[in-house]
């Protein structure tokens, strides 16, 4: 990727962004946005179990999951499927955030997409993290550095 990419984040850019807190961002939001005014909040708790990590700057990449009634694919259909989806999350600018809303509804959180092994995986891809509506299990075992915002932790 070229430093000329419209996403582009510099070290420079990464490093001033993760100086703004949160409340300031949305603050900022209402200003340039005031439309938006009113609406939008968290409302839900967030869980974030690695406190300790600074915060994330990077390129959102969006993605649904559902636990609680699967796909129906299989075999070569399910794993084309999976493919794409992990060349979609290596594709583009870095670093990446991984932002996935859980489909499962009042169920969510059912199964967990998010522990040990995708959070590796995902870090490999130049993934900073995720936040998600769902849940994230194996807290130990994360890869290191990598940061999870989750509606719950789950088994």
């Amino acid at each position: 990727m070229s430093d000329t990419h419209p996403l582009h984040l510099s070290p420079e850019l990464q490093k001033a962004l993760q100086t703004i807190d949160t409340p300031t961002v949305c603050n900022a939001l209402e200003v340039l946005v005031p439309e938006r005014r009113g609406y939008g909040y968290t409302i839900s708790p967030l869980v974030c179990p690695r406190p300790e990590l600074p915060p994330m700057v990077g390129i959102a990449r969006t993605a649904c999951i559902r636990a609680a009634h699967p796909s129906d694919l299989r075999g070569a259909s399910a794993r084309a499927l999976q493919d794409a989806y992990y060349q979609y999350v290596d594709e583009g600018p870095k670093p990446s955030i991984m932002v996935i809303q859980d489909l499962d509804g009042p169920l969510r959180g059912y199964g967990s997409w998010w522990g040990e092994v995708n959070s590796n995986v995902h870090k490999g891809f130049g993934c900073l993290g995720v936040i998600t509506d769902g849940s994230v299990r194996d807290l130990p075992d994360l890869a290191p550095g990598f940061q999870v915002l989750a509606d719950r932790v789950g088994p």
